[in-house]
């Protein structure tokens, strides 16, 4: 009996203390939404975030967005030889890419290279005492480092994904013209009849979300970093992991929500 109440107890701390953190993380994301309506802005610390975040970001999204269209391309045709059904190709690819995989792709991509730098910068701004110097200096650590951060997130991450649907799309084509023996022509038409206004605005809409969990956590976990380098290594881990999961989650829920019907 004592083995059964040691492995339920065990169980329920673990419940608590997910239960606690998700707390903790939606305390911080309502106060960071907070600061969006009162003053001072930091315009130039938003400015420095929109090119970390959008601009450096562009080649490893765009090629992965390439290879990912080129792969879906002869996926599908593999598949849909199966049937007699190659010429579904062009829409498919644009649909896929479009609606999942550009925003989940490009949103992993995001996750990996800005969750952990964000994460690593601000945990060593606490390691070494700046965000201390800050509040000294009565500057809010939240308006004048999660916020811009926060924000460029969520509005750079969607234009992101807009360019990568362009890059994977053209991708596939590449492949359909050159390796498939496809029409240019042909498959082009192909893409832009099926391809609706809706799958291109939800997979943005899914960027944004994405973009604005990327620089929450890497803002959540470095204003909470342990002390020292390995504190900081931590952090960087956790917000890069975190980060994933929460994007493949928050896609689930944002598909159901879009396409249940």
């Amino acid at each position: 009996m004592s083995v059964i109440t040691a492995f339920l107890a065990a169980i329920g701390r673990h419940v608590f203390a997910a239960l606690a953190g998700i707390g903790r993380v939606t305390l911080f994301a309502a106060q960071t939404v907070s600061h969006l309506i009162r003053p001072p802005f930091y315009l130039r610390e938003f400015g420095q975030a929109l090119i970390q975040i959008g601009w450096l970001s562009l080649p490893v999204v765009g090629l992965t967005a390439l290879f990912t269209g080129g792969a879906l391309a002869l996926q599908i045709y593999a598949g849909g030889a199966r049937f007699n059904a190659e010429t579904v190709v062009p829409s498919i690819v644009a649909i896929g890419l479009t609606r999942e995989l550009g925003p989940v792709l490009g949103g992993l991509m995001v996750a990996a290279r800005v969750a952990s730098s964000i994460a690593a910068e601000i945990g060593t701004m606490k390691v070494t005492e700046q965000i201390d110097a800050l509040t000294t200096l009565s500057t809010n650590p939240m308006k004048y480092l999660t916020l811009p951060r926060v924000l460029a997130g969520a509005l750079t991450v969607p234009l992101l994904v807009g360019v990568g649907d362009v890059i994977g799309i053209m991708g596939g084509f590449l492949v359909g013209v050159g390796r498939l023996d496809f029409n240019a022509a042909t498959y082009m038409h192909n893409t832009l009849n099926f391809l609706e206004g809706w799958d291109v605005l939800s997979g943005m809409i899914k960027g944004s979300v994405f973009g604005f969990i990327v620089a929450l956590m890497g803002c959540y976990y470095g204003m909470n970093s342990g002390r020292g380098a390995q504190g900081v290594g931590r952090a960087t881990k956790a917000a890069v992991v975190t980060s994933s999961v929460l994007i493949l989650a928050s896609n689930y829920v944002l598909t159901e929500a879009f396409f249940s019907a």
